[in-house]
């Protein structure tokens, strides 16, 4: 299991063999965009990704979290016939400051019960 505070300090390759190791996976709802700079309002010309055929080569996936509004719009919408379970978190982006840290933690917290 990732202990608190242990991925930060590892460099980006690290950090997702971390999260692999723990049963946690990465994937991006938008495959490919244009986007002048980092707000998701700017997304334009969006492919999203294949969701639906990946989770179909999970048996076993508990869940999928959306990391923000634009994500779980996106996802949600992908996914909407699936079994999985669907949970919408607020951005993890330090950008979003309309949440605090704190606040943010608290939701994210859920995830836990899918890593048992």
């Amino acid at each position: 299991m990732i202990g608190r505070g242990d991925l930060p300090a590892l460099d980006y390759d690290a950090r997702l063999a971390a999260l692999l190791a723990a049963g946690i996976g990465l994937w991006d709802t938008v495959a490919s965009a244009i986007r002048p700079g980092s707000l998701d309002a700017a997304i334009r010309e969006a492919e999203h990704a294949p969701l639906t055929d990946l989770i179909a080569t999970l048996p076993s996936l508990r869940a999928v979290a959306f990391n923000g509004g634009t994500s779980a719009r996106i996802g949600r919408r992908l996914l909407a016939d699936s079994a999985v379970r669907l949970v919408d978190l607020p951005s993890s982006s330090p950008a979003y400051a309309a949440m605090p840290f704190a606040a943010k933690r608290e939701r994210w917290v859920i995830l836990r019960e899918f890593l048992a």
